[in-house]
């Protein structure tokens, strides 16, 4: 499953700090200045208490990300706004006390980002490749977050159905970003979804036209109609968009095998 890797413009530049001022660099221009001023108040009514985790997490992301690989070294300006900020915004979805997977979580976008908003939650991180679980693993040690963070290493379905003694999982929310269309998307995703819970993909401007071309392929894995939200419409510009497809019931898989019946005489008798 590919994910969307976050990049970055310089080792431990501009997106390793929380947005505002620096003295390293020239002074902004008005327009730069009142967008960084914007940035800021929305980390801090995004992250609260915990923004200087999330600045942790950024320096993180700008370091150790940029020299294994799982970012690119062309947006440390945008990884507040397009990255951090963006994921942080979903969490007004996510219901108190919620269970979290996160699916292709890559450098941990969005479920490092949702835990450290958001202590309550309780968040697996599904993802397949070795470097990226390896940096995972470390992001949340270094963190702090081990108590509410789990990170598992291999695919989706490897996930819902468990592997090697792992699992299997499920979750009050699943969440994706950049992963796939949704049909695909949905495929991996729902079976991890306890009925009733919900998926959350987050997409940019495709989003509305992923649901009319996928919406059939949703509903045959028992999903609800797709709908497409808007978070942080109050703090970002543009806010974040994602689809939200509630699962409505549970699909049986093609060729898997019916729960053997239990008797009516309840448990077998031992002889």
């Amino acid at each position: 499953m590919p994910t969307d890797d976050v990049t970055t413009d310089t080792a431990a530049g501009p997106g390793a700090t929380p947005p505002g001022p620096s003295p390293e660099r020239p002074p902004p221009s008005p327009q730069d200045a009142a967008l960084r001023a914007e940035l800021a108040a929305a980390a801090r009514t995004l992250f609260g208490d915990r923004l200087d985790l999330a600045v942790r997490y950024a320096e993180l992301l700008a370091t150790d990300g940029v020299v294994r690989g799982l970012i690119g070294p062309r947006e440390a300006p945008r990884i507040w706004d397009r990255h951090l900020l963006n994921c942080a915004a979903v969490a007004e979805l996510i219901p108190e006390d919620a269970s979290v997977i996160d699916v292709g979580s890559g450098a941990g976008l969005p479920g490092v980002v949702l835990a450290i908003a958001r202590p309550d939650l309780n968040v697996v991180l599904v993802e397949p490749l070795a470097r990226r679980t390896s940096f995972l693993v470390e992001a949340v040690e270094r963190l702090g977050l081990a108590r509410t963070v789990r990170v598992f290493r291999g695919r989706a379905d490897e996930a819902a159905t468990g592997a090697n003694g792992v699992g299997p999982f499920t979750a009050d929310v699943v969440t994706a970003r950049a992963v796939a269309p949704l049909d695909r998307l949905a495929t991996w995703s729902l079976p991890l979804v306890v009925p009733g819970g919900r998926l959350i993909a987050l997409k940019g401007a495709s989003a509305a036209d992923e649901i009319v071309e996928h919406a059939g392929a949703v509903a045959a894995l028992g999903g609800g109609e797709p709908t497409v939200r808007l978070c942080g419409a109050d703090l970002l510009d543009p806010p974040t968009t994602v689809v939200e497809v509630v699962r409505e019931r549970v699909v049986r898989a093609p060729g898997a095998k019916k729960a053997p019946k239990r008797s009516r005489g309840g448990r077998k008798r031992v002889r």
